[in-house]
């Protein structure tokens, strides 16, 4: 009899010790495969977000910028150096040919001709429009980094990355969440959806017609759709893309240059 309650209990020992083995390679299976999807994410986003950049870059794009009022037109011309240093002049229509934007990490200032006035923007005006358009000046600046302030989530289908992306407790931003969905076979964004605190989305960043810039194949079209403004849109086109040209260099990215006239 007591050999037959040694063997019960040895028996059950021996049981919720392989439990606890199996729930343990379990929990940590699960932990490193988070973990990996976390630090996937974070390499997607970061190479999202320096995909127009490079080392160096400089472009001549168009914006339309359309309304149920008018729609209205620029070309422009921008400079950047990583995702640090960035420098925005309007070539037309001639009433705001000249003004020009400078962004030094998460400063910005703009530069009025007509006035000959430098204005820094405060951090109270960051998500304020941008020259009228559905981009914010914080879409320029990127005061808030993704990768920093925000909690990653990867999941994947057999053509797309989505990143679900939300935010700190200690993150300052208006966004509850943020979608970010990649191309999985040539690796560039297809749509960044945006939403609110309630779950709502708020507006859509929309990109497509891929072509080759400088041997890289870069989304050409950026359409941001805000879903609260029925037919409002803003459209940039990048007609000219290259990197690391040899006439961008720091000169370009300073207060002197951002005042200059042309």
């Amino acid at each position: 009899m007591t050999s037959a309650k040694t063997f019960l209990r040895n028996r059950l020992s021996l049981h919720l010790t392989t439990s606890r083995l199996i729930c343990t390679l379990l929990f940590s299976s699960l932990f490193s495969n988070l973990a990996f999807g976390a630090e996937r994410a974070i390499e997607i986003i970061d190479e999202m977000e320096a995909l127009y950049q490079g080392a160096s870059s400089s472009a001549t794009m168009t914006m339309i910028v359309e309304t149920p009022q008018y729609e209205r037109t620029m070309e422009m011309e921008a400079s950047s150096i990583g995702t640090e240093k960035s420098f925005i002049r309007i070539l037309s229509p001639r009433k705001d040919r000249g003004i020009a934007t400078l962004k030094l990490d998460m400063e910005m200032w703009n530069f009025l001709p007509k006035i000959n006035r430098v204005i820094k923007v405060p951090p109270s005006m960051m998500m304020g429009s941008w020259m009228g358009s559905d981009f914010t000046n914080d879409d320029l600046v990127k005061q808030t980094t993704l990768t920093e302030e925000y909690s990653l989530t990867l999941e994947e289908t057999d053509e797309h990355f989505t990143i679900i992306l939300v935010p700190k407790e200690e993150t300052v931003t208006v966004w509850g969440k943020i979608d970010y969905i990649v191309n999985k076979e040539y690796m560039v964004p297809v749509a960044q959806n945006f939403y609110d605190d309630n779950g709502e989305i708020i507006r859509k960043l929309e990109f497509s017609e891929l072509k080759d810039f400088s041997g890289r194949m870069v989304p050409s079209r950026l359409e941001m759709i805000p879903m609260n403004k029925e037919g409002h849109k803003t459209i940039v086109i990048y007609d000219k893309l290259e990197f690391d040209p040899p006439d961008v260099d720091e000169s370009v990215f300073t207060l002197r240059n951002l005042r200059s006239r042309f």
